[in-house]
């Protein structure tokens, strides 16, 4: 995420309140001022507190020692007692309660510098909303901030309805404007299990269920836009104001009945996942977007699908196995005829609908009829503009459901068990106080319910010492993004990397399910990888991680906050890897976020730090990944290594801002390239061509069945200086350093050798030379215009099996 502001957000600081229960058939009143649903969202900013860890005495980054933490004295109380448990089967015993409502509520937030607040109590700041079923009239909008979630009964969605006078207003805005934040650094907001509802207001007034301008790490979930037919009503804008409509990553499982337009696009980019549109007259307006994909979506009784009809609003758009019933056009596309406006439709199924593509500026149709196969506007390479060209995509049948699409997977919130399915880990001797370590009780806890129960983690920092293993049979749930937390010395060797989180071992078969939780290091950890997945599932999805994110310094929880203030990165090898998923693992993965801090969230010093790696990926399983991003790391942000039957629906990338002209060191420094892991050795550039020496946005060597549908790759900087107050692109910043020559980058992408059936289509960058590197054949951004500076629709050369 672009984004250069500090704020003093403490995101380990959440808060919990309970609105009462309303009978769904009572309206209970939200009014003005002293509404108590609104005053759950008050928030007065705190002086981030002093990290409880003495101050080291180097700033090296290097393997210096943490200091003595905490002894659970339970823990090991929790592994006798759990060793001996009897077996037990977790069976759903459909509950008429959702489990979050009786659960025991003892989250707690260990770095917030006020020692008697309570987190589930109080409402001072950034909070965790639970809204029991019922309907709540709302006469002001509700406002987010950033570090909150609302969560709605998914067993009875509450409904929030607009007052007739609220007029324009959203019901919900999701933009936090406080604390000097802008659209680009609105992370970590939740909405789900709510209905917003404004048939209430005038159907002439232009009234907005939700104002959604956000960026990385946010979640709309399972949340119902009901508005009158034949009305002006929009169920999503994207405004935050002057700093644009924000950096988005993904949407999903949403519906929209009735209304003028269901989302009103404005946003770097995104992904929509299984959204179901019925009665609007248009259900996907454009006013910007670099790249979208759209996926799973149903389209019944609107005037328009997707208006993508000026010129230059769309960089590219990918519409796959989507389908449109009672539809007068299905997309409505301006066609430039050089590359830009790109369009990809695949496995699209058309009934008495209209055309299914439309050139905006002539009124020609395109495309009529359902698109069994795959149908490209747009710049191929090898070869030139395609104004309109079909071609075919076996897919791999390990990756597809019943039906033939993609398989897909809504994030389990495990509302079919009541709450005597779920152990708390806080109940049984485990912390998460962000100073003792954790290790021994976590496991314990784990292997005694794997099959068992639903393992709830309340918020908190769980601090591990080291790895933590995920057994078949293992469900994890966190709160608000709880936070599991890597430290100590078996994290310090660069030479013999030590795994946090281990889901499965080698060859292990069964479920394994993580939701909402964060992955860090509480300092400079060389050797840490963060998590590492090694199982399979009897079944798709068994294995999986959904709006769960890595997050490697920027926040007051970890000593990379503070101990990494550049200029130089080689001082903060943070991290050695984020996520690996070995040719055993074979995970489902939904919004996950790998952010290597380019500013801090908690009005710490500026960031400058060196993770190794984002995603490696040598799964020769099926896998899945759907909406995600990695930014910042050094070598690459996706490395694909022999990869087999590879999904990866929305992918989007930024290279380390202290990387380029100007910085002190070129990759691989300050990183020693490791063979085992498949690192790049940048041999192709020259030795002072710090241009080249960048992180690669993505590699694939070798593998088969590779599916990819949207990728954008952005690179803003060239170098550091502090003088300019955000630390990034020489002292005029950005615009007068390799902006200005649209250059600051020489490579995006990066193909191996021997991939086979690899099937890549709209690829979009910014501001680098070169899109595609595949040996001789060079896709350049000079020679594919479009989109924030270059797009391919469909990159085929390796179509073959």
């Amino acid at each position: 995420m672009r984004g250069l502001f500090s704020s003093a957000v403490i995101l380990g600081t959440v808060s919990a309140q309970y609105l009462e229960p309303a009978p769904a058939s009572d309206v209970k009143p939200i009014l003005n001022g002293t509404a108590e649903f609104r005053d759950l969202f008050n928030y007065a900013p705190k002086e981030p507190p002093v990290v409880p860890y003495p101050e080291r005495t180097d700033t090296t980054g290097e393997n210096s020692p943490f200091p003595a933490l905490d002894t659970n004295t339970t823990a090991n109380t929790a592994a006798n007692w759990f060793s001996v448990q009897a077996a037990c089967t977790l069976t759903p015993n459909n509950p008429t309660k959702f489990w979050r409502e009786t659960v025991n509520l003892n989250g707690a937030s260990p770095f917030n510098p006020d020692p008697t607040y309570q987190v589930y109590r109080n409402t001072t700041a950034p909070a965790l909303i639970y809204v029991p079923a019922g309907t709540y009239k709302i006469s002001k909008s509700v406002r987010m901030l950033v570090g909150t979630m609302m969560i709605g009964d998914p067993l009875n969605k509450p409904v929030l309805k607009a007052d007739a006078n609220l007029g324009t207003n959203p019901i919900i805005d999701g933009f936090d404007s406080s604390r000097f934040l802008v659209s680009t650094t609105n992370f970590f907001i939740g909405i789900k299990n709510i209905n917003l509802d404004t048939t209430a207001i005038n159907t002439n007034t232009p009234a907005v269920a939700l104002n959604w301008p956000v960026s990385q790490a946010t979640q709309l979930y399972n949340v119902d836009f009901t508005m009158p037919n034949f009305s002006k009503h929009v169920g999503i804008t994207m405004d935050g104001g002057s700093s644009g409509g924000g950096s988005g990553t993904i949407l999903s499982d949403l519906s929209f009945t009735g209304g003028g337009i269901g989302i009103r696009l404005n946003n770097q980019q995104y992904m929509f996942k299984s959204l179901k549109f019925n009665g609007c007259n248009t259900a996907i307006a454009i006013s910007h977007v670099f790249f979208l994909t759209v996926q799973d979506a149903t389209f019944m009784n609107c005037g328009t699908g997707i208006d993508m009809s000026g010129n230059g609003v769309a960089g590219s758009v990918s519409l796959i196995d989507s389908s449109a019933n009672s539809v007068g056009i299905v997309v409505n596309a301006f066609k430039t005829g050089n590359g830009a406006g790109s369009l990809v439709v695949e496995n699209f199924v058309s009934t008495n609908s209209g055309a299914t593509v439309v050139q905006s500026n002539g009124g020609q149709t395109l495309v009529s009829g359902s698109v069994p196969n795959t149908w490209v506007m747009g710049n191929a390479n090898p070869g030139d503009y395609q104004g309109g060209t079909y071609y075919t995509a076996p897919r791999p049948s390990s990756l597809l459901d019943s039906n033939g699409k993609y398989f897909l997977m809504p994030q389990p919130q495990y509302q079919q068990y009541g709450n005597d399915q779920f152990v708390n880990v806080k109940d049984q001797g485990v912390k998460g106080d962000g100073a003792t370590d954790d290790t021994a009780a976590i496991n314990a806890i784990l292997l005694a319910n794997a099959g068992c129960k639903i393992i709830y983690f309340p918020q908190g920092t769980y601090l591990v010492h080291d790895t933590v293993y995920v057994p078949p049979g293992t469900r994890i749930v966190g709160d608000v993004w709880s936070t599991i937390s890597a430290v100590g010395s078996k994290f310090w060797d660069a030479n013999n990397p030590h795994v946090m989180v281990r889901v499965g071992n080698e060859g292990e078969v069964g479920v394994a399910q993580i939701t909402d939780i964060v992955f860090t290091t509480a300092d400079v950890l060389n050797g840490a990888i963060l998590v590492e997945v090694n199982m399979a599932g009897e079944s798709p999805g068994d294995v999986g991680f959904w709006n769960s994110h890595f997050r490697i310094g920027g926040t007051v929880d970890t000593k990379v906050n503070t101990n990494c203030a550049g200029p130089d990165a080689s001082a903060c090898k943070a991290t050695f890897l984020m996520l690996h998923i070995t040719p055993t693992g074979s995970p489902y993965i939904e919004n996950m976020w790998g952010w290597t801090a380019d500013h801090s969230l908690d009005g710490g010093p500026p960031q400058v730090i060196s993770t190794g790696r984002g995603a490696l990926i040598r799964s020769m399983e099926a896998t899945w990944m759907i909406g995600t991003a990695f930014e910042h790391n050094t070598l690459y942000q996706y490395n694909i290594v022999n990869a087999r039957n590879l999904l990866i629906s929305f992918q989007q990338t930024e290279t380390a801002y202290w990387q380029g002209p100007g910085a002190p060191i070129s990759a691989p420094t300050p990183w020693t390239v490791n063979s085992a892991y498949s690192d790049p050795n940048f041999a192709g550039c020259g030795a002072d061509d710090a241009q080249c020496r960048m992180g690669w946005a993505q590699r694939i060597s070798g593998g088969s069945n590779i599916h990819i549908y949207g990728s954008g790759f952005w690179v803003f900087f060239n170098g550091l200086t502090f003088a300019s107050g955000h630390g990034y692109g020489g002292s005029g910043g950005c615009e007068a350093s390799c902006c200005q020559s649209s250059v600051c980058q020489a490579n995006a992408a990066e193909i191996v050798s021997g991939t086979k059936s690899l099937y890549w289509y709209n690829v979009n960058t910014h501001l680098f030379t070169n899109l595609i590197v595949d040996g001789a054949n060079i896709a350049k951004q000079l020679n594919n215009p479009g989109s924030w500076g270059g797009v391919v629709a469909a990159f085929l050369a390796h179509m073959g099996a």
